[in-house]
């Protein structure tokens, strides 16, 4: 144990993102410029990043799934691709897409198939069993709206030029 650090190692990747060990990176996966990948996370194999993304520790983000720009995926979030694990056929995965500038919250999963809309914000613990759409707030198992984006975005002091 004395050869392996107890605290993250800061890993830097191409394009100015960055990586915090342990996490895995799988084989094929594109991660955009200016990106962060928490300690423990998992991103698959195939998997988009867009450019500055944030994923924070512990996050999971099964294979073939793809993120646009400026997407946050809060702690311990989980993306999933197979509706009848382990199918073990990927012809049946249904991966994720999530939207630019769209928020995971942490601890929030996200069901195959279940597409994140651009500017959404899917709540902390919250389970997504249909597609969310453009610009909208779902919380909640199984999640549902809550708020505009833009609601939320007053909410918390920010403005958002579109």
């Amino acid at each position: 144990m004395n050869d392996v650090p107890l605290t993250g190692q800061r890993i830097d990747l191409d394009g100015g993102s960055v990586a915090w060990w342990p996490c895995h990176i799988g084989r094929n996966a594109i991660v955009g410029t200016n990106c962060s990948i928490g300690a423990l996370a998992h991103i698959g194999q195939r998997v988009t990043l867009g450019p500055d993304c944030k994923i924070q520790g512990a996050a999971y983000i099964a294979d073939e799934c793809t993120l646009g720009a400026r997407v946050f995926i809060g702690p311990a979030a989980v993306i999933l691709n197979d509706k009848f694990p382990p199918s073990g056929d990927r012809t049946k995965w249904q991966p994720v897409s999530v939207g630019d500038d769209a928020v995971v919250g942490g601890n929030a999963t996200v069901i195959p198939g279940n597409d994140v809309g651009e500017r959404a914000v899917l709540a902390a613990g919250a389970v997504l069993t249909k597609p969310l759409p453009a610009g909208e707030v779902w919380g909640g198992n199984p999640a549902v709206f809550l708020m505009t984006r833009d609601d939320y975005d007053a909410k918390r002091g920010t403005h958002h030029d579109r």
